[in-house]
């Protein structure tokens, strides 16, 4: 944009929108936020699809509670405009985002109809929708208006960047975590012998149900015995990977608190 704006050129995107302190700390926080929401509706259907073994019906009900928090956070934020400053919103924002992030890690399990995990969505629901309101409505105000067609482009890219980042980042983290938590199970494990692991796909390790599994070890010589410690071992990683995954979307949102007080 630069380089077209010397040769005389319109550039892509005016660099006006860019041009402030404040206008950058809202890009920036923007891509984090649009990040950290496509990471969570990653891996919310992978907890209650894979984990729990409920249907895409099943999934899509579970999470009214998070989208309605969203929704109604969304419209309500505008109202304490006049009595908080936005950097004040903001950093809040985040707080919530990163506690209701913090409840899922510790309470979720075998069992979705646990209120503290419904909780969990609620809290990051409301914090989620807060910012992505009050974080747009910096970028439109600290730019002239004849700009607010580069704001809105400009919101657009970051908005699926952040997307594709949120998604592809959760999903390395988990499947990552989960590849190392059922290796260091099963290395050395006296139930299930190297020479039943060598009938097993270990070196392409991936989120996969009871049923899925028990398919997979049907193949094989195991012993019913060795199939329950194989279903054991791969419940415990799947949960515990998942349980990590949304303590470090936490610390990752508690980090743009720290980067919003210094600024």
């Amino acid at each position: 944009a630069r380089y077209r704006q010397e040769k005389g050129k319109t550039p892509l995107l005016a660099l006006e929108v860019l041009d402030s302190k404040t206008e950058r700390s809202a890009i920036f926080s923007l891509l984090v936020m649009g990040a950290l929401g496509p990471a969570v509706n990653f891996l919310i259907p992978l907890y209650i699809q894979i984990v729990q073994g409920r249907t895409t019906m099943q999934t899509s009900i579970a999470v009214v509670p998070y989208t309605l928090a969203i929704f109604a956070s969304a419209v309500l934020i505008v109202r304490l405009y006049k009595y908080l400053t936005p950097r004040l919103i903001g950093s809040i924002g985040f707080i919530i985002v990163a506690v209701g992030l913090t409840i899922l890690a510790f309470t979720i399990g075998n069992d979705w109809g646990t209120p503290m995990v419904i909780l969990g969505l609620v809290v990051l629901g409301l914090g989620e929708g807060s910012l992505l309101t009050l974080l747009f409505n910096v970028m439109v105000s600290s730019s002239p208006k004849e700009l607010a067609g580069d704001v809105g482009a400009l919101r657009g890219t970051a908005n699926n960047l952040s997307t594709a980042l949120g998604t592809a980042f959760s999903s390395v983290v988990a499947v990552s975590l989960l590849s190392l938590l059922i290796m260091s199970n099963v290395t050395n494990n006296p139930a299930l012998p190297p020479a039943l692991q060598a009938q097993v796909p270990l070196d392409n390790i991936n989120f996969v149900s009871n049923d899925q599994l028990q398919a997979t070890m049907a193949a094989t010589n195991a012993t019913p015995e060795q199939v329950a410690e194989a279903k054991r071992i791969n419940e415990e990683a799947r949960l515990r990977s998942l349980k990590a995954a949304f303590i470090i979307l936490a610390a990752y949102g508690l980090y743009l608190v720290f980067s919003l007080a210094k600024d």
